[in-house]
């Protein structure tokens, strides 16, 4: 990877960190550049794992990366002035500038009321989004999110669908049906979790977001995210977590490792749809699932 490259993957990991709620970098400490960075134009969502004979160009170009970003760090902390005191926002205000807990290591202990009232104050917000003509004017509703506002877990999905645009609600097809089993797999109820999508309006016949699409419904992703703050973020399908993590990588290369956003670490799977096409990948789903809920103490 050349200078430049490397300098656009850590200005768009320090965008990701700031849309996330980090307002600055501790003085002397450097952060670690994760392999979400631009490493390869891998896309499809059945990209087999990367094999071992990549692991030394990988481990050198992640440390050649983390001793850009250190000082890049140093710059950037010498450059910065202390952050005043914040002050502790209304629900309403709080929703697209920093949140409930934005740059906390511990999650926030705001109310569930709270939570869900400033939910209900950015679902109006994005009911009358007119930032994309094309969905503006040929979508039935908004697809705005559904679930726990206090859920340790969150999943993040691409778009709405048919079925999502008719009722209102993300994940309600037979992509959605598939996802509603799954989580029974995983001994918790649809309830219990976050779900949303990167884009709250459908995309004319069910194709994938554009990027001034995402871009212009970033905003309201990031605010749902601050919200809820989630410990664990799930992205299903190559789309969501491209828009969020900032990668070119498919899932095949995505999975079995985390990814941090905010306090939230992040993981990566095949999305219902595409296990709907292809019923021998849900074994790998099942796995990536008991990895990820064995790092939160419970087995599957």
């Amino acid at each position: 990877m050349d200078l430049d490259t490397l300098r656009r993957s850590v200005l768009r990991r320090l965008e990701a960190d700031r849309r996330a709620g980090l307002t600055h970098f501790p003085k002397g400490e450097a952060f670690a550049l994760t392999p979400v960075a631009d490493l390869g134009d891998a896309s499809a969502e059945d990209v087999p794992p990367a094999g071992d004979g990549d692991a030394g160009g990988t481990h050198e170009r992640a440390a050649a990366a983390g001793r850009f970003a250190a000082g890049m760090t140093r710059d950037l902390a010498a450059a910065a002035e202390p952050a005043p005191a914040p002050t502790a926002p209304a629900p309403a205000a709080a929703l697209f500038e920093g949140g409930a807990n934005a740059g906390n290591a511990e999650r926030s202990t705001q109310p569930v009321e709270e939570r869900a009232a400033a939910l209900t104050v950015l679902e109006q917000t994005v009911r009358g989004c007119p930032r994309c003509p094309e969905l503006v004017a040929t979508r039935t509703q908004t697809v705005f999110g559904a679930g726990d506002p206090n859920a340790a877990i969150l999943f993040l999905g691409e778009a709405p669908g048919a079925d999502e645009d008719a009722t209102g609600e993300p994940f309600v097809g037979r992509a959605g049906k598939l996802l509603d089993d799954i989580i029974k797999a995983c001994r918790l109820r649809r309830d219990e979790i976050y779900i949303c999508n990167v884009l709250k309006c459908r995309p004319p016949g069910n194709r994938n977001p554009s990027p001034v699409e995402a871009a212009n419904c970033r905003e309201y992703l990031d605010a749902q995210i601050r919200i809820v703050d989630p410990d664990y973020i799930v992205c299903w399908g190559a789309v969501p977590s491209k828009e969020l993590l900032g990668t070119k990588l498919g899932i095949g290369k995505l999975r079995k490792q985390f990814f941090p956003y905010g306090r939230a670490k992040v993981a990566c799977t095949y999305h219902p749809s595409y296990l709907l096409r292809n019923p021998a990948a849900k074994k790998e789903v099942w796995a990536d699932l008991k990895w990820l809920f064995a790092d939160m103490g419970v087995t599957l």
